[in-house]
Order: structure tokens, then sequence, then C-alpha cells
């Protein structure tokens, strides 16, 4: 029996270029393992990736904006809240303080005021002669008010309210620089709540008059003011509605934007502005149940602004249209008499005798409808319609008579205190 040779079992022992070779081969698996823990950058053919910024939803080309339309301001980053700071920064200084002064004969009707508890009762200074808040300076018979207005020309025209200036005998307009100055009114017009003043100076700060019809309910609004004295503030909101009446004031000619952006006592002839930096109204009226801001605040749209301070500057004074009619709300039951289907619309109550409308052809029970193409849906948009126009102005009326649509010709007559009002 033979048995085949078999290869000697060798159990070498590792030489010495053996352990150098092991050890190289460890420390290239632990450089690789190294290297593949460590965090890569990721590859962008070569060139750094920039931040993406946040898309636009128009067309190609045109620069990303934000909900209100504008663009979004320098240094802010992609997804940070918009910043309304270069607007401020802007339109601020044109919006100034003003100190109004008049001479009034002390009240008699309070004599238990000169008791210094009784004054610290209701509210007064306890010191005896000392001026009780938001009252006359009995000491020397001076009530002080304390508004706004907005500087809209280089010539130092400045737009306000009539009730802040209204009786006031020296006027005076504080800039954000500190810079003060006299004043002089230049006219007032009550129906609408407006007013003029004038100052000498130059390098005045300017905020133009933007157009107040082409404001959409929704539009950021910014109230920039003097509230309670505490110093220039800005408020932010939206435009909550258009074409309001209030019948807070003279009530005679108001076509209200309403805002939500907070409007407090001394906001008055303050401005209201878009989120492109434009004024498109004077600050005006509030409605509260306490009489702090409660998110409803109204102000003057700028059209109606920029029509009466034109007038005020060149004559001193307003000219209204008149048509000569009295009117009052189509109402459902109105309108199915008239024959009308819907209610748009204003009823004619009666016809002034000689007046525009008689002599148009106007006649009781006709539903006016639209005012040279202008829809017509209530009495105080007739109102303000007429009322824009000067007198000797021809507008085309738009009458539901007979079941059928006619057209009418007038002459617009000038509006008089002692006659009606439309």
């Amino acid at each position: 029996m033979s048995i085949a040779a078999q290869p000697p079992l060798v159990c070498a022992r590792p030489t010495p270029a053996a352990h150098v070779s092991l050890g190289l081969l460890a420390l290239i698996c632990i450089a690789a393992l190294a290297a593949a823990c460590r965090p890569q950058p990721e590859f962008d053919g070569g060139a750094r990736a920039a931040p993406v910024s946040a898309p636009s939803s128009g067309a190609q080309g045109e620069r990303p904006q934000n909900s209100a339309g504008a663009a979004p301001q320098k240094g802010a980053s992609a997804g940070a809240p918009y910043s309304y700071a270069d607007i401020v920064s802007r339109v601020a200084p044109a919006v100034v303080t003003i100190h109004s002064a008049r001479r009034v004969r002390a009240p008699q009707q309070f004599p238990f005021f000169d008791d210094p508890f009784l004054r610290e009762f209701f509210g007064g200074s306890s010191q005896r002669g000392a001026p009780r808040p938001g009252a006359p300076d009995d000491r020397g018979g001076v009530a002080r008010g304390l508004g706004s207005g907005v500087l809209v020309t280089a010539e130092g025209y400045c737009l306000t309210n009539h009730h802040v200036i209204d009786g006031a005998e020296e006027i005076t307009l504080e800039l954000t620089d500190r810079r003060t100055f006299q004043a002089e009114i230049v006219g007032s017009d009550p129906p609408s709540d407006l007013a003029v003043v004038k100052v000498t100076a130059r390098d005045l700060p300017i905020l133009s008059l933007g157009d107040s019809e082409r404001v959409r309910v929704g539009d950021v609004a910014l109230a920039i003011g003097n509230p309670l004295g505490v110093g220039q503030t800005v408020t932010a909101g939206i435009i909550s509605a258009k074409g309001r009446f209030t019948g807070l004031s003279d009530g005679s000619f108001e076509d209200f934007l309403q805002t939500d952006a907070p409007i407090n006592q001394g906001n008055s002839g303050g401005a209201l502005v878009n989120g492109q930096g434009e004024l498109v109204g004077i600050n005006s009226q509030i409605l509260s149940t306490s009489g702090g801001n409660i998110g409803i605040g109204f102000a003057i749209p700028s059209n109606m602004a920029r029509n009466v301070m034109q007038q005020l500057i060149s004559s001193g004074r307003v000219q209204r249209g008149q048509l000569g009619i009295i009117v009052e709300p189509l109402t459902p039951e109105t309108a199915k008499k008239a024959g009308r289907a819907d209610a748009r619309g204003v009823l004619v109550r009666e016809v002034v005798p000689g007046g525009p409308a008689e002599a148009a052809g106007v006649k009781p029970g006709d539903v006016i409808m639209a005012i040279d193409g202008t829809p017509i849906d209530d009495t105080n948009a007739l109102r303000i319609k007429i009322a824009g126009s000067q007198p000797g102005t021809a507008v085309t009326l738009t009458v539901w008579r007979d079941g059928r649509e006619q057209q009418l010709r007038a002459t617009l007559a000038e509006l008089r205190p002692t006659t009606p009002r439309t």
C-alpha cells in the first residue's frame, strides 16, 4: 500500500516585510473609513450653490412680490416676514404733529373744581389753579389741541382735518426732526372735515397723494400720526371697506375708506398710506364703544382731499355741484312698484322747482341708476358724485321710468347751504 506524498503543512511566522504590508493596509482601511464618515459637500457641477429665492407667481423676469404687491425689502432673507421699514422711513418725515391753541373763557358751570379734593376726584390736578387734562387752561384761558397733518407740497401746504384746527388762533407744526414752524390757515371745509394750513420753510419732506379710486378692499394700510401725544406712531392693517358713511361729523359728504389699522385720538389729520408708500387717505374718525381703537377707523379718500385742497388753495372755499332733487334709498318694495327687478339705484322723491333736475326732465318716482355711466347704488354715492363736480358741469343721468331706461342731460348748479344737498 502506497501513500501519496502530501505537501508539507507550513505554519510560517510573518516576516518583517509582511508586518509592514499589513500595517499599511490597516492605515489605508482606517483612512477610507474616516473619509466615508466625514460629511461630503453636495456636488454642484463645479460652482458654489447660491441660496434659492422664494418662487415668484409673476411672469418670468419679474421681481418676486409679497402678498401686498410690493417688492421685498433689502436685507430680507427668504421666508422672513415682510418689513415696511423702508416705506416708513421714506414717508414718515412728511407726517407732522399739529399743536393748536385758542383763547376761551374759563368755564363757570363747574365752580367745585376750585376745590383741590374734588379736582383730584374728577381726574384733574390737585394743585390749585393747575389746568385739567383736556380742558382749557383756567389761568390763561387757552384751550390746546393736538392732532396730525401731512405735508403734501414743497411750498409747505399741509393737509389735516377741519376739527383739528377749528377755532385755532395759533397753529404750530412739529416735524420728526424736531423743527417747529408757525402755520397759517389757508382754508377749511367742515362738510368734508378737511383743512389746509401752510408753513414757510425750505427742504420740507413731502408725501405724494395716490389715487384712492384704485384702492381695493384687502390692500395693506399704514396709519401714521401722533396718537394721544406719545409721539409719531405707525400702525398696520388693511383697507376694510370703501364708500363708508358714518354721520359722525357734519355727515354731508362722507365717502370714507375704512381700515383696521389702529387709530386713536391725535391720529386725526394723519396719513393713511398704501403698500407703495402713497398717501391714500387722511385719518379722520373712529367708531368705538370705549373711546379707544377697536379696529374700526375711517379716512377721507385722497382724491376727495386733493379736490378740496386745490379749491381751498386757489379760492379759499369749496364749490360743489347741485342737481336739485331729494332722494331716498330704493327698497325691494319701492323697486317692485317702479317695475325694477332689483333694488339698485336711488328713488327720486322730490324735484326742486327751477333746479337743474327739473330742467333736465327728472320727475318724482324716477330711479337714478347711473351718472355719466358710473352706477349709483345708494343715496350717499349720488351725493358724493354730484358734489364732487363743479357748478356748470353737464352730466348724463341714466334713469328708470315706465319700465325702461332713459338718458337725461343736466347742467349742475352751485350747492348753497340753504338748498338741498343733492
